[in-house]
């Protein structure tokens, strides 16, 4: 019996790759301890953002 939500676990999975990427590249360009932190809040939620300016840049909104 299949419900529908195997698209979701694919759309999870990128969205995970996005935050790793954004990750590594806020962590990258941080110096000190607060900025680091800050690199890892900018990290979780920066593919959301980024989602949000493209479906915005679509009209989808």
């Amino acid at each position: 019996m299949s419900n529908g939500n195997a698209g979701a676990a694919g759309g999870g999975a990128f969205y995970f790759m996005g935050i790793l990427g954004s990750w590594v590249y806020f962590w990258q360009e941080a110096e000190g301890f607060w900025l680091h932190v800050w690199a890892i809040f900018q990290g979780l939620f920066w593919p959301a953002f980024l989602i949000h300016d493209a479906f915005k840049a679509l009209n989808v909104f």
